[in-house]
């Protein structure tokens, strides 16, 4: 349990501060302090005087629950079909679904998120729908790939001929053998998602002008970085912390799994 000890406090914290700390926020704006490093404030003010404590309070939901709806919505789609498309033996089948994706993977994915962002509204709930887009292509890939190594077993040979439907097969076996590599993609994928909701916010993706958000913070108190360093690096550590902690404990999980095995 030791070795969950640094990976759950670098979670533990950014999800605490992003779930409970609208809940010890204040509203308070001081507009004579702005990149203010005292003036009666834990971490000083922002450029337009907010307290910077107070808007990581205020500004943590956006980012870490839209990366958390945005994973679980991308497995929750691209899984089933990249699962059917491996196990399909009609070759046109994986022709039909997988060379739109390619065409789809060389588009980068930061000119995706700015095209997808142009023609979609400025709320949240769009932001879930263009990373979870974005997203999707690889971890369809990924799944197909996966799928087709397991769908080439004869413990699946013998399951079809049992007569065991298609879905049972997928979802009871092909599935269930996928489970070390979804976990070890899932802590990769989480990390993407929390960049694509960082930068999408850092561009004003989003969130409104005068929203709190981590990432939005970066952007607007960088040009006062060597006045009050505090704005900038404290949204920014939150962040990186999430995503370093969310990998190492998927990490240690593999690891863990990796000795029960051999064992």
């Amino acid at each position: 349990m030791r070795r969950f000890l640094i990976p759950g406090l670098l979670i533990a914290i950014p999800v605490v501060l992003a779930v409970f700390g609208p809940m010890f926020a204040t509203a308070e704006v001081d507009k004579d302090v702005a990149f203010s490093s005292g003036a009666g404030h834990l971490f000083g003010t922002d450029f337009v005087g907010r307290d910077v404590w107070n808007e990581v309070l205020l500004g943590g939901r956006s980012v870490v629950l839209v990366a958390v709806a945005a994973t679980l919505c991308t497995y929750l789609i691209a899984v089933p079909i990249g699962v059917a498309v491996g196990m399909s033996r009609a070759r046109f089948v994986g022709e039909a679904v997988m060379r739109p994706l390619d065409v789809f993977l060389a588009v980068p994915s930061m000119l995706l998120l700015l095209l997808l962002a142009s023609t979609a509204p400025n709320v949240l709930w769009a932001l879930v729908v263009i990373v979870t887009v974005i997203n999707l292509p690889d971890v369809i890939r990924m799944s197909r790939a996966s799928a087709l190594a397991i769908a080439a077993r004869p413990a699946v040979e013998a399951m079809r001929l049992q007569g065991e439907n298609r879905a049972r097969i997928g979802f009871g076996y092909v599935v269930r053998a996928m489970v070390r590599t979804l976990a070890a993609d899932l802590g990769t994928r989480f990390t993407g998602a929390i960049y694509l909701v960082a930068s999408a916010s850092f561009l004003g993706v989003g969130v409104s002008p005068q929203t709190s958000d981590w990432a939005a913070m970066v952007d607007r108190n960088r040009t006062g970085l060597f006045l009050q360093p505090w704005a900038v690096v404290l949204p920014a550590l939150l962040i990186v912390a999430l995503s370093v902690g969310v990998n190492l404990a998927f990490d240690q999980l593999l690891r863990r799994k990796r000795r029960e095995v051999r064992t």
